[in-house]
């Protein structure tokens, strides 16, 4: 087992690679031990340097009409009024707890995206 920092691009890629050699290790072997070390690295390097960030409510509703083809009048049954759409949309208005819940029962987004501070 040959275990060093990643620093780079190039040490991710190589860590990914032996990654995939060791990935179905039999539990209690030294690569078994080498995968969960590779693994806390790679994670560690990809939240310094690519972290997650929550997603925007709008963005989320947006990614979600794109996905199943809604228009905004798809969206009145869980936001009300045309108008009331377009401001959300838009950013004009923010999202409600009436309209979080309706979005996330009716089109299955995740609560944490909705309530995401946009």
């Amino acid at each position: 087992m040959n275990i060093k920092p990643i620093r780079s691009e190039d040490d991710l890629r190589a860590a990914f690679k032996r990654l995939e050699m060791v990935f179905q290790a039999e539990e209690g072997t030294p690569e078994a031990d080498e995968m969960e070390i590779l693994v806390t690295l790679i994670e560690a390097f990809e939240n310094k340097y690519f972290p997650m960030t929550s997603a925007d409510p709008v963005e989320a509703i947006k990614f979600r009409m794109e996905q199943q083809g809604l228009t905004a009048k798809d969206l009145e049954l869980y936001i009300g009024s045309s108008g009331r759409v377009s401001e959300v949309l838009n950013r004009k208005r923010r999202l409600s707890l009436q309209m979080v819940k309706r979005l996330h029962h009716g089109l299955h987004i995740p609560y944490e995206s909705l309530l995401a501070a946009a």
